[in-house]
């Protein structure tokens, strides 16, 4: 039973094990069956986030509904990766590379995806904030 109704958050500062922390927090939140989903959809946004940007990043949980997660990587990076760009076709690589289905594969999986593009006011560090969300089976996500 979780102890803390939402909305609430958590920022991962990495080189953590965001894997271990990942399925620490949704099982404190009673979110243990999204932990499999959560995980998928945080690897590859970490490792997009670290192969194709300069800067830090950090991974961030939230939820401010019961029963609903988001994951997102921020970097310091503002380019939109062409798999979160709106209105543009999912590219699928073809079936014999070996890189370039990270994006693909949070598309696929996640119950919704976005990017926030952040502009750099102050303390801020500007950058981008990949994001997936994931629902307990049943659920619609809107």
């Amino acid at each position: 039973m979780p102890t803390v109704s939402p909305p609430w958050s958590y920022t991962l500062q990495l080189p953590h094990d965001p894997r271990a922390t990942l399925r620490t927090v949704l099982a404190a939140h009673g979110l243990a069956e999204l932990t499999s989903t959560a995980e998928l959809l945080a690897s590859e946004l970490l490792t997009n986030a670290h192969l194709h940007t300069p800067g830090p990043y950090a991974l961030r949980i939230l939820s401010t509904e019961p029963d609903r997660l988001r994951v997102a990587v921020w970097d310091t990076d503002p380019r939109v990766p062409p798999g979160f760009r709106e209105g543009t076709p999912d590219p699928v690589p073809p079936q014999d590379a070996e890189r370039g289905r990270g994006l693909h594969l949070v598309r696929a999986c996640a119950d919704a995806w976005g990017v926030s593009v952040l502009r750099e006011l102050g303390a801020s560090k500007g950058g981008k904030l990949l994001w997936a969300e994931c629902a307990h089976a049943g659920l619609s996500v809107g």
